[in-house]
């Protein structure tokens, strides 16, 4: 009876079914991509006799974590010390000018196994090209919410299409056992003119999914909002029919007013938190406290290599903490557990899928993974009583690195610290291949013109 179930079973267990569970000598029965069991060792043994069993000394199991916000690319570290007008039209722009079909490719493919030898398991990824981005997730075994980089505009012409986009909601929802999941996608709001925008809310309806969008990122938003539209941007969002669509979800949502985030959390508005980012391109802190206090979704994601330098959600908490308790002026802000939900159950309900991610309990997908404990960074290691510091050694301790398995629909795609759905040192030598040939192609256009145009010029 119990011969098709899997048993993982580990020291410590971190459901993110409850804010603050945590057991001991625990595990989760698994059968083909479901979790059917959770609860402690000896009675998952004698539920299921015959079960498989994968025991995971001086490990923690927790649910695999979802990056809310991320763009694969080939440009780490090649377009620093900038501020995020100048960075997009003297680098980013100019690159997805000359971008080419193989080139997404191999970088959704190099990111994608970045995010699982760290403990990723869904990754919402704004790309180009994504029909192979899906067909790359597919092949390594993630889930991928994908996001389409459209841009509908005439200046902004050198982007996906929402033709493209079209294409792929067509040809990839539900593709992979349901690990894809299709989105529309428009780089900025004003990345589209009016009729773009409105095809695009009309899609999210037509295909019953989100639409997804950087807004509020900096200060210019704001303020380009005011003149054209003669209001902020969340209240022109509203009223150009964003929010009429079965979920909307913006990246960085820095700079918002009260407002703002009364509206939100009143239209079901989800938002990414993405910190590191935030910071390296001097963007501003995010009003997470307050947008989690008003019932806003809130995922944390690291947006992308080039924003930030590398792809490991550990980090991410940490900086998300302590990004949050300066903000506020206040150490106890932003704590553990809250941070921890963000990257893992806040992170499902942000995209909609909190009845089937984002936590370890029965009727949910079998996405987890187990994180190194016999460590230094892990030590003391005190999974309860009054000085419990399992959460905060995840969130301010832990690194990617100290995963040593990742699960995905029950599949291991990562064992041992080492990527098994794939050839890793072949991906990475794939995308190294491909990188002169873009920034080459790159120069070249720059040469080619006095500076590239957009609509954010004085």
């Amino acid at each position: 009876m119990s011969a098709g179930i899997q048993l993982i079973t580990a020291d410590i267990v971190v459901p993110m079914t409850r804010e603050t569970e945590v057991l001991v000598d625990a595990g989760v029965a698994i059968d083909g991509d479901t979790i059917v069991a959770i609860d402690d060792i000896t009675a998952l043994r004698g539920r299921f006799p015959g079960a498989s069993e994968r025991h995971l000394a001086d490990h923690v199991l927790l649910p695999g974590l979802i990056n809310g916000h991320h763009h694969s690319g080939l440009l780490r570290g090649t377009a620093e010390h900038l501020p995020v007008w100048e960075w997009l039209r003297l680098h980013i722009d100019p690159m997805h000018r000359v971008l080419e079909p193989d080139d997404a490719e191999a970088a959704a493919r190099l990111c994608y196994a970045e995010g699982l030898l760290s403990g990723t398991t869904t990754v919402v990824d704004m790309w180009r090209y994504m029909d192979r981005a899906a067909a790359v997730a597919t092949e390594l075994g993630n889930r991928l919410v994908t996001v389409n980089y459209v841009g509908e505009h005439p200046d902004y012409d050198y982007f996906d299409t929402l033709d493209d986009n079209e294409r792929v909601l067509r040809e990839w929802t539900g593709a992979a056992g349901g690990r894809i999941m299709p989105w529309v996608g428009l780089e900025h709001p004003f990345y589209a003119d009016e009729a773009g925008q409105q095809r695009a809310i009309a899609m999210a309806k037509d295909f019953d999914t989100g639409i997804y969008t950087h807004c509020s990122e900096s200060e210019w938003d704001v303020q380009i909002f005011q003149e054209r539209m003669g209001m902020r941007p969340m209240h022109a969002l509203e009223k150009l029919g964003f929010f009429d669509t079965p979920r909307t979800m913006i990246a960085h949502a820095v700079w918002l007013d009260a407002d703002e985030i009364t509206l939100m959390a009143d239209r079901g508005v989800s938002i990414s938190h993405n910190p590191v980012s935030n910071m390296k391109l001097a963007s501003g802190m995010a009003p997470i406290a307050e947008l989690i206090e008003a019932g806003v979704a809130v995922a944390l994601g690291t947006d992308g290599e080039k924003e930030n330098n590398n792809l490991d959600m550990f980090e991410e908490m940490k900086v998300a903490s302590l990004l949050g308790k300066l903000r506020k002026m206040d150490a106890a802000a932003m704590d553990s557990w809250q941070v921890l939900r963000m990257a893992t159950i806040e992170g499902a309900r942000a995209i909609g899928q909190a009845d089937r991610l984002g936590s370890l309990e029965p009727g949910k997908q079998a996405d987890l993974i187990a994180v190194r404990s016999h460590t230094p960074r892990m030590t003391p290691l005190l999974p309860a009583g009054a000085y419990a510091n399992i959460h905060h050694n995840l969130v301010h301790a832990v690194r990617g690195s100290d995963v040593s398995l990742t699960m995905v629909a029950g599949h291991v795609l990562v064992e041992d610290g080492d990527l098994r759905s794939g050839d890793l040192s072949r991906i990475i030598d794939d995308a190294r291949d491909r990188i002169p040939g873009l920034f080459a192609r790159r120069t070249a256009y720059l040469d080619s013109i006095e500076r590239p145009p957009g609509l954010f010029d004085d």
